[in-house]
């Protein structure tokens, strides 16, 4: 630990904010599993309007996910924007 009061202050903020990343991080790839399986729901024979519906939800849900932690400064925009642009290409395949 650090022995100048600032110092000793960085180690703490970086924590916290290592901690809030790290939950905004698992939520976003909690949200985008929820797609991913949405979407191989979505595709199996004899699907119907109710699973693509179930897509269109959990991508929208995803993609507000990332954006808010573009927002935060959790994704660099470019990653962001390529996380989005990925699940939107996966979910147009059944939709």
């Amino acid at each position: 630990m650090a022995n100048i009061k600032s110092a000793k202050k960085r180690v703490l903020v970086a924590q916290v904010r290592n901690e809030r990343n790290k939950a905004i991080k698992s939520g976003v790839k909690t949200a985008v599993k929820k797609v991913e399986a949405a979407v191989v729901l979505a595709s199996k024979e004899g699907a119907g309007e109710a699973e693509k519906e179930a897509v269109k939800a959990a991508l929208k849900n995803a993609t507000s996910l990332i954006d808010k932690a573009q927002r935060k400064g959790v994704y660099h925009k470019n990653t962001a924007a390529n996380k989005v642009s990925r699940l939107a290409k996966l979910a147009d395949k059944v939709l």
